[in-house]
């Protein structure tokens, strides 16, 4: 992860909400910082389901990541808080049409506890 994050060989999409991706809320963890990986996209999960918890559509999954600036045609890795979010998140990429998709399963929980890990806040 931190080669992808350095040399942007992956895009890293996070899942949680824009509050905690931000650092404008506490992390449910001890020890775990705020804020996300410098350079990740923001695209809560949230966004990617109807009320009823189902997917949207294939093309209205391929809007809403065009427009947070993600190239379905390169690699991505997939974060949340813990690795269970982000798999919507990888769910929906799918379907939207990316193909070279990964799951980063140590998520936050595992970057944000790392002193070592490069953190950036909005």
């Amino acid at each position: 992860m931190l080669k992808a994050q350095k040399d942007r060989s992956a895009q890293i999409v996070d899942a949680r909400g824009t509050p905690r991706f931000a650092g404008k809320e506490e992390e449910p963890r001890a020890g775990v910082r705020r804020g996300h990986i410098p350079g990740s996209f923001n695209v809560p999960y949230t966004n990617l389901t109807r009320p009823d918890g189902t997917l949207k559509s294939a093309e209205e999954l391929r809007t809403i990541f065009q427009a947070c600036g993600i190239d379905l045609g390169r690699p991505i890795v997939t974060t949340c808080g813990s690795g269970v979010t982000a798999a919507i998140e990888m769910l929906a990429l799918r379907v939207a049409g990316a193909n070279d998709v990964a799951l980063y399963d140590g998520s936050w929980a595992e970057w944000g506890a790392r002193p070592e890990a490069p953190v950036e806040m909005d």
